[in-house]
């Protein structure tokens, strides 16, 4: 059957997407009543990306591919193994420092220039934080960077 791995990724992402959802529903009204943009905005936004994305591979999947082998697969599992490590270092190191270094070293293994990729993924966490703390009033984790 042509495109059965897009199939079975979008059906995964696609339970994946509701369930974020969900739980992005579940999380108590803000102190003070009822507004245009709580907790739950952003997830809720991305749970319906998400889900228009699922079922799109759902319904117009691509020639299935092999898996990659060798360099790429090991290219792959590098960029899982980041990920892992910036979602432990989240919180202990906050979000600008853990998401400097994971996007400074992914964009690193794409081929950019360790100087320009990591100026990149400070630029974008500086910007990503700025815009969740002050634009939307989301607080991220300030790890290290935190002043008492």
């Amino acid at each position: 059957m042509s495109g059965l791995n897009d199939r079975v990724l979008g059906l995964g992402l696609l339970v994946l997407a509701v369930a974020y959802g969900w739980v992005a529903q579940q999380w108590p009204e803000p102190f003070g009543g009822s507004h245009g943009m709580g907790p739950e905005t952003f997830p809720t936004i991305l749970s319906v990306i998400l889900i228009i994305g699922s079922l799109y591979l759902m319904v117009k999947p691509d020639q299935d591919t092999p898996w990659p082998w060798g360099k790429t697969a090991l290219e792959l599992l590098f960029s899982v193994i980041v990920l892992v490590i910036y979602a432990l270092l989240l919180e202990p190191l906050g979000f600008v420092i853990s998401t400097t270094l994971t996007v400074g070293a992914l964009s690193w293994r794409m081929g950019a220039a360790p100087r320009s990729a990591f100026l990149t993924g400070l630029i974008s966490a500086v910007v990503v934080y700025g815009l969740f703390n002050y634009g939307l009033s989301l607080s991220l984790p300030a790890g290290l960077l935190e002043f008492n």
